[in-house]
């Protein structure tokens, strides 16, 4: 697994590098949301019996960590159609494995660090949740999840403008649909179970539980948990299916 670690090696010089900015990237949304439906609402309205604001917190947590593990999929691009790294990569003697296993864990840390900015502002506005070990293995758990779909996409796409289609197709309805916003009791019934079928809906749900110390879901944890899996024996099939 040399090759896995020179991977993820080259794919942390990058973030190291970059860390400033992306830290202040990470924060410009949450931090718009936060003024504008937390402090605008949150302290004028309850969700599922707690401040809107304290509601809130969790589902930009699962949102935010979501897109930057997401978003590993146009790096994997720019590397594939501009800088052609990633035929390099191909090249050596690396299995499609460690390179699944590369880009996949590079972008569970770019979602880690999102959700780490969120809990930071969220302690700035006062909001104070639970960060116990369940916390951070749901966090992890929707990390997975995403940044395993984003190698798929990226091996999937043709152009650097599909990937950005497929982000708006995908990754933008789950942002507003899946319980980040709004308690999805609120929905119809035929909507609710749609929107049972997404990931983010599994993985909102157990981290809110756990922010909020309340009873692990632990059905939604191993249905999420599941979406990962596939995800990431998908990846390693789409590596393969590109270098062929």
């Amino acid at each position: 697994m040399k090759g896995f670690f020179a991977l993820f090696l080259r794919e942390m010089l990058i973030i190291r590098k970059r860390f400033f900015k992306m830290i202040l990237s990470f924060s410009v949304s949450p931090l718009l949301y936060m003024v504008a439906f937390g402090l605008g609402l949150g302290r004028r309205l309850e969700m599922e019996n707690v401040q809107y604001m304290v509601f809130l917190v969790p589902g930009l947590v699962a949102m935010s960590s979501m897109g930057q593990s997401f978003a590993i999929s146009s790096e994997i691009n720019i590397s594939r159609f501009y800088w052609k790294i990633f035929e390099e990569f191909q090249a050596a003697p690396v299995s499609n494995l460690a390179i699944a296993l590369g880009e996949t864990l590079s972008g569970m840390v770019r979602g880690v660090m999102a959700a780490t900015v969120i809990i930071m502002l969220a302690m700035v506005f006062g909001v104070r949740i639970h960060l116990s070990l369940y916390f951070w293995m749901s966090v992890l758990v929707n990390t997975f999840i995403f940044s395993a779909l984003a190698v798929n996409t990226a091996m999937l796409v043709r152009t650097h403008a599909d990937q950005a289609m497929l982000s708006n197709f995908v990754i933008t309805p789950m942002a507003f649909l899946c319980g980040t916003f709004f308690s999805l009791q609120s929905l119809p019934g035929w909507a609710y179970f749609v929107v049972q079928a997404l990931p983010l809906t599994h993985t909102s749900g157990i981290i809110r539980a756990a922010a909020l110390g309340n009873a692990v879901p632990w059905n939604h944890f191993f249905i999420a948990l599941g979406f990962g899996i596939v995800f990431f024996v998908s990846s390693v099939y789409m590596v393969k299916r590109v270098e062929a």
